[in-house]
């Protein structure tokens, strides 16, 4: 071994000793470090121990109370933290050019069944080189800690540590099947709307809250079934049972088609929207560049269809 080699042993602390510092910062405990990383307590103390005598500080003050960074320790999470963060993305990277042009991706199941999932077959057919692996979830995924290359999340977009890109800007209206309105007179505005069977989407205030929006508030909530999933209220008035409240991204797709029309004009801005976001550094990377690409490419075709419907 050459001086040099045995120069960074020296000065690099090992990424085990990394690691058990990032788990005690994050959790304030050496015992729920240990049980989160599989050690002993006495092991994640060494370490820390170790490596507050290499960079001859303190990173933890002890006290009655528990533990609590110092400054000195506030710093370097920084830099541990990048540094992990750099070598996970680096295995990712590695593992994605030894499997092929893998690409993973997490969605809603909201996304995936009114959105993603009918279009797949274009993108495939266009990019047979890129082996798609999809996955869905409520949860928002952890980047550091998983295989997963990119995500659409539903949110406010502010997630300041990834590369984050909007997909569409979303409205929410009333839809219904075609057939529903040719059983009833035409409602004349938003007001005529509770006299139809409405579909709620976990909670029946919220057609409370549109009804308010559009200039008709009601005293009580209406009555009918609530659903937990946006795309089971949409798939319930798609079968004629109601009118839902939909998102113009879950239900373009459905509209297009005439399984589901507009009953009244009126829409309301969406607090949220889609978001296409992923690690910054893995950002630029060819499959998941075309797939950001063709998401946009899609939702830009929704938006144009739309306006002409």
């Amino acid at each position: 071994m050459s001086d040099f080699d045995g120069s960074l042993r020296r000065h690099l602390p090992t990424t085990a000793a990394l690691r058990a510092f990032q788990a005690a910062a994050h959790a304030l405990s050496f015992t729920r470090a240990a049980a989160e990383l599989g050690h002993t307590q006495g092991a994640i103390s060494h370490q820390i121990r170790e490596l507050e005598q290499r960079l001859a500080v303190r990173l933890f003050e002890r006290g009655p109370r528990g533990l609590a960074l110092t400054d000195p320790g506030r710093i370097y999470l920084g830099f541990v933290e990048d540094a992990l963060d750099r070598l996970r993305e680096g295995e990712a990277a590695v593992g994605r050019r030894r499997r092929g042009s893998v690409l993973t991706v997490s969605v809603s199941p909201n996304f995936a069944t009114k959105w993603l999932v009918p279009r797949l077959g274009g993108f495939l057919a266009s990019h047979p080189d890129i082996d798609l692996r999809l996955g869905a979830s409520t949860r928002h995924v952890d980047f550091r800690t998983s295989d997963i290359d990119l995500a659409v999340r539903h949110g406010t977009g502010d997630w300041p540590d990834l590369h984050v890109v909007r997909l569409c800007e979303e409205e929410i209206f009333p839809v219904c099947s075609p057939a529903l309105l040719a059983g009833h007179d035409p409602p004349a505005g938003p007001a005529d709307l509770p006299r139809l069977m409405l579909l709620h989407d976990r909670e029946p205030r919220v057609w409370q809250d549109w009804l308010a929006r559009v200039g008709a508030p009601i005293a009580e909530p209406p009555r009918g079934p609530v659903f937990d999933q946006t795309s089971l209220a949409i798939d319930a008035a798609i079968s004629g049972q109601g009118v839902a409240l939909a998102r113009s991204a879950l239900a373009a797709l459905d509209l297009l088609a005439g399984r589901l029309v507009r009953p009244v004009p009126q829409a309301v801005p969406a607090a949220y929207a889609y978001w296409i976001v992923g690690p910054p550094r893995v950002a630029r990377l060819p499959a998941i560049r075309r797939f950001r690409g063709w998401l946009l490419a899609q939702a830009a075709a929704d938006a144009a269809a739309l306006a002409k419907a």
